[in-house]
């Protein structure tokens, strides 16, 4: 079992910057990867980023190239999504994520990850 905590989010005019991160706590960690997902009102959850559990491989959606990074620290259990440059249009909750194993190729398949975060509101202004 793991468990999944966020936070980090809150109210940014556009082109500002948030750090989000994600706690994990319980027995299992090693050998998770991690992602992160948002979903707007009225829209499907989708994938922003995906980090294996080595860190060596990552995913990023097209809409977020360029502008988030994500990065984990193993040994505090914390994954982080750096964003910059943020837009209206990423205001959504995000969401993390954990999957045991997931391979780089996978990393944005929603159903590959078996554990969830209760989310945390990022809310872009223009």
């Amino acid at each position: 079992q793991v468990q999944l905590v966020e936070s980090g989010g809150g109210l940014v005019q556009a082109g500002g910057s948030l750090r989000l991160s994600c706690a994990a706590s319980g027995r299992a960690f090693s050998g998770y990867a991690m992602g992160w997902f948002r979903q707007a009102p009225g829209k499907e959850r989708e994938f922003v980023v995906g980090i294996t559990w080595s860190g060596g491989s990552t995913y990023y959606a097209d809409s977020v190239k360029g502008r988030f990074t994500i990065s984990r620290d193993n040994a505090k259990r914390t994954v982080y999504l750096q964003m910059n440059s943020l837009k209206p249009e990423d205001t959504a909750v995000y969401y993390c994520a954990a999957g045991f194993a997931i391979v780089a190729s996978k990393l944005a398949q929603k159903e590959m990850y078996a554990y969830w975060g209760q989310g945390t509101q990022v809310t872009v202004s223009s």
